[in-house]
């Protein structure tokens, strides 16, 4: 049984989302994720001040199995980047929901997290 906390978003592709009051999100990939790929090596991502649409590749992620691509969860513009990432990728498979999140967007269209999964439809995407 894999994690899945209540106060976030998913997508199909294993991205969590978790929204502020400030029109702001940050950005990481599931207990699923980073469990599928293994010991991750190093991770890929974009600058602060990019933007970027929903569903298209934001990053990758590269471990001993693989490298997999990075989706993002909605649109926005890169507000801040986790750097602690560079010199310790494997953050992401001790605390993939807190100090391992990768990135933090200002949301330009947040009615795109409608289309997002809840923690039960995110189950229901793993079984």
């Amino acid at each position: 049984m894999h994690t899945i906390p209540d106060s976030l978003k998913y997508t199909e592709q294993h991205e969590w989302l978790k929204e502020a009051d400030d029109g702001t999100a940050t950005v990481g990939i599931t207990a699923f994720a980073q469990e599928s790929l293994g010991d991750i090596t190093f991770v890929e991502l974009p600058s602060p001040g990019d933007a970027l649409e929903q569903a298209t590749v934001f990053g990758t992620i590269e471990s001993v199995k693989a490298a997999s691509d990075l989706y993002m969860p909605a649109s926005g513009e890169v507000i801040a980047v986790n750097e602690a990432l560079e010199e310790a990728p494997e953050t992401v498979n001790s605390d993939p929901y807190e100090s391992g999140w990768l990135i933090k967007i200002k949301l330009t269209n947040p009615e795109e997290l409608e289309q997002l999964l809840d923690p039960a439809g995110y189950q229901e995407n793993l079984a």
